[in-house]
């Protein structure tokens, strides 16, 4: 095992008390509309430049580690039972990387992640769960039992890749690298969660709080966070924390959310003969318009304030060169931290759309009107954490108790939805380096993956608390 690129537990504590902490980026936040681009434009003159995705505010509250969790986490790294997990992690290579081939080639194309949630729920079975259950909309559910209180954290990693049925999903091994799609994002969360629950259950670590281990469906693609929403829908059991392993980068902690808008947008038509009904409403000529109307358009919002993002990723329709179609869609994401940003950009794609299909109808020479279907198909809430709050804190004093700086992130992750309904949630590294997620080439590769399970350890404890 390559134990040489970070530092990793042994040691660490002390050298990590005065490690500074900076967010990765902190942009202006406003909720800038069409009609106060002339604000803006001044707002950019006293600042002495545009206001674009990369513009950043000064500030003298950047976030720090407070001492009183610096001070917890060093007394957790101080338990002889915390001591023989954390050092356990490196016994478990073989056995991870095993699982990871295992796990990699079960294919859990969005909608369908059935058979990998089987297999996962059989490993924390044999990993010393006994309480372990699919619940019924597919999320595998494993629970240790505390021995305190009625507090109750939720440790999770997604199931699903974004990858469609019958992708190639079989792994190839060079050197080092793990090669396969959807090997890192998020099939290493998993095994993560596998190796964080092993090391507890062979240094017989028991907590105040219940931990439920979680391997959730519907964060990729159209999932729409589909296995936390029901997690959290009205009636469920209460979930006081959730800790979410996705992502590579061990400095990497996620506190807000990215959040999006998507939609399927579909023109409605006749249809008919190229030369025959000529002069019929045609919808991908209307699909074309809209699309350029709001590509035109976006910059009016995306160009200032908060990052904000838009893409069309799908679109289709039509029979044949020599026919009209009768329908023709698209797929558009919309993405920012910021809601009122995101509602932005969100009504200048719809009034794009409307503006297409009436223009589009106006210059019909024959027949009936085009018609219009705007469809939501996902929606991430954009929500932002406390760098102060308590778990956040804890996440960070782990981070640099392993020798890592920490960095505070914002993406679009299953921490979106907790987050934005007042539950305290991060997204965390599930270790080792990795590249080319959602695509065919996508790698993992073991540098460094202890680093993942052992923050999954002083992360969890520290919320669950150890029993006395």
């Amino acid at each position: 095992m390559n134990k040489t690129h970070q530092p990793g537990f042994r040691g660490l504590a002390a050298a990590a008390s005065s490690m500074p902490v900076l967010p990765s980026a902190v942009r202006i936040r406003a909720s800038v509309r069409p009609r106060t681009l002339l604000l803006a434009g001044a707002l950019a003159a006293v600042l002495g430049g545009p206001l674009g995705t990369a513009a950043v505010y000064a500030s003298d509250k950047a976030p720090k580690i407070s001492q009183e969790y610096r001070s917890e986490i060093e007394a957790l790294q101080a338990d002889p039972k915390v001591q023989a997990a954390m050092e356990h992690v490196y016994s478990l290579e073989a056995q991870s990387l095993e699982d990871l081939v295992e796990l990699t080639e079960i294919p859990a194309p969005p909608f369908n992640e059935t058979a990998r949630a089987e297999r996962f729920a059989e490993m924390l079975r044999e990993a010393g769960l006994e309480d372990v259950r699919i619940d019924e909309i597919g999320n595998v559910i494993g629970r240790r039992p505390g021995t305190g209180n009625d507090k109750r954290v939720a440790y999770a990693a997604h199931l699903d890749t974004v990858f469609p049925e019958g992708t190639d999903v079989t792994v190839k091994v060079e050197g080092d690298k793990y090669m396969a799609p959807g090997i890192g994002d998020n099939t290493r969360g998993l095994v993560t969660l596998l190796e964080v629950l092993r090391a507890m259950e062979h240094a017989e670590v028991e907590t105040d709080a219940e931990i439920l281990f979680i391997g959730n469906v519907g964060e990729e693609g159209l999932g729409d966070l589909r296995g936390v929403k029901h997690l959290f829908r009205d009636g469920a059991e209460k979930i006081d924390t959730f800790i979410a392993v996705d992502g590579g980068n061990s400095d990497r902690i996620v506190y807000g959310g990215v959040g999006s808008h998507r939609y399927r947008v579909t023109f409605h038509g006749p249809g008919g003969h190229s030369w025959g009904a000529f002069g019929l409403a045609n919808p991908h000529h209307a699909l074309g318009r809209a699309i350029a109307l709001f590509d035109e358009r976006a910059p009016e919002v995306t160009s200032v304030g908060d990052k904000t993002s838009y893409n069309v990723g799908r679109i289709s329709g039509g029979t044949s060169v020599n026919s009209i179609p009768f329908e023709s869609w698209m797929e558009i994401d919309m993405r920012s931290g910021n809601q009122d940003k995101l509602d932005d950009i969100d009504a200048v794609m719809q009034a794009a759309v409307m503006e297409a299909l009436e223009e589009e109808n106006a210059g019909r020479l024959d027949g009936p009107a085009l018609t219009v279907d705007i469809k939501r198909v996902g929606t991430r809430p954009a929500a932002m954490g406390d760098p102060d709050s308590p778990l956040v804190q804890r996440t960070m004093a782990a981070t640099a108790a392993l020798g890592v700086t920490p960095s505070l992130q914002i993406s679009s992750t299953d921490s979106n939805l907790p987050i934005s309904i007042g539950v305290p949630a991060v997204t965390i590294s599930r270790g080792g380096t990795s590249e080319g997620a959602h695509s065919l080439d996508e790698w993992w590769r073991n540098v460094d993956a202890h680093l993942g399970a052992q923050l999954g350890l002083l992360t969890v404890l520290s919320e669950a608390g150890l029993a006395e």
